[in-house]
């Protein structure tokens, strides 16, 4: 099943300009693949002295995760999740917007643990490796945010 951005700015709290993400893909239960095309817009609000520099892509890969979050505890309370930790990104190029075709997030979920979230994420391009990483996310409940 696939979402266009209308339907994951209903998922998640990035409204705006803010929303990333353009499409999922697709997803099961422990990875989502997302479309973007963001990159390219000139008033990304990522972008800084008019370039967007790949590390960015670390937003679009928590943005895909929390995509995921939300599509896999449908109809549950939603819970906040905030980015812990990252750990072997590699970036394959020093900016996103000079990439001419749509972007690929992928995250898969490593691990879960009540409060604890792992994810490998990869960003890719034309069929090439732009990121990659692993990133770490904490969820509160809603009495705790």
């Amino acid at each position: 099943m696939t979402l266009g951005r209308d339907a994951i700015a209903r998922l998640v709290p990035h409204h705006g300009a803010m929303c990333l993400l353009e499409e999922v893909l697709e997803w099961d239960a422990s990875a989502i693949a997302c479309r973007a095309v963001s990159h390219r817009d000139p008033a990304n609000p990522l972008r800084a002295a008019g370039a967007l520099p790949a590390v960015a892509g670390i937003e679009y890969a928590g943005q895909a995760v929390a995509v995921h979050g939300a599509l896999i505890t449908q109809g549950q309370k939603p819970r906040i999740g905030y980015l812990a930790a990252l750990r072997n990104v590699v970036c394959r190029v020093e900016r996103l917007d000079t990439q001419p075709g749509d972007l690929v997030v992928r995250a898969t979920q490593v691990a879960a643990e009540s409060r604890r979230l792992l994810y490998d994420f990869r960003v890719e391009s034309g069929g090439s490796e732009l990121l990659k990483g692993r990133l770490s996310v904490v969820l509160v409940s809603g009495a705790e945010q």
